[in-house]
């Protein structure tokens, strides 16, 4: 447990520090431009790499969110949640306090805000991204046929979550991410920093539901079509 929790404060530092990194030195903004795209594909390919490093070692979540929806999904116990959440958030500050240390507090850091000052539509526009998200990254990790190209796959779902999201909150999806650079950047960042945490819970809340309705519950059905005929032949 150690060692998978060391392993998810690392990643969650590496995303933190490169990701939000990025954001911050190329001054991105909701105008899509350079800066847009970089940021975008900066978070995508942070989590395709820490992926194919520490994903045999911790599943590599990097994220509450996606901690949360495997929870949900029966493929984590209260104890490992909690071990996982506490770690991410440790490296997302401990990258969020490099971030600081090198560009000082006049940088936003990366950090999220609400689009159009609305707690609500920035709410809904993270439930809607992080369903997405976590949904991709539920099929892709439990699916045995997918698995080589798990890291390939859950990069790309978080590169398009933030080509899209970028515009309106700064894309999220991910509570520790948000909280590592809002400690630091202080104000409004930080006095909506909440906005991050509830909007992607209960994204990862509505992906888990989609999961097991729509994928395991159809794979549960097909096991039991399978069994059925296979006694019809016995028979």
């Amino acid at each position: 447990m150690l060692k998978r929790a060391f392993a998810e404060f690392f990643g969650t530092f590496i995303l933190v520090l490169f990701a939000c990194g990025t954001a911050a030195v190329t001054g991105c903004t909701a105008e899509a431009n350079g800066a847009y795209l970089l940021t975008a594909l900066a978070f995508g390919l942070v989590l395709c790499i820490m992926a194919y490093t520490i994903g045999s070692v911790s599943g590599c979540h990097i994220n509450p969110a996606v901690s949360f929806g495997k929870f949900l999904c029966g493929a984590m116990s209260a104890w490992e949640l909690f071990a996982y959440v506490v770690a991410q958030c440790l490296g997302a500050l401990a990258g969020g306090g490099v971030l600081y240390l090198l560009l000082g507090r006049t940088s936003t850091l990366g950090a999220n805000g609400l689009f159009e000052g609305d707690v609500f539509k920035s709410i809904a526009v993270e439930v809607i991204l992080t369903a997405l998200f976590v949904f991709a990254v539920l099929v892709v990790t439990e699916k045995k046929e997918l698995s080589q190209n798990c890291p390939l796959i859950v990069g790309l779902a978080l590169t398009l979550v933030h080509i899209f999201g970028i515009y309106f909150t700064g894309t999220s999806v991910n509570p520790a991410r948000s909280l590592g650079p809002a400690v630091f950047v202080g104000g409004a960042a930080l006095s909506n920093v909440w906005v991050f945490w509830i909007g992607p819970l209960f994204g990862a809340f509505a992906a888990s539901l989609l999961y097991l309705g729509l994928v395991r519950g159809k794979s549960a059905a097909k096991k039991e079509t399978e069994k059925k005929t296979e006694q019809k032949r016995a028979e």
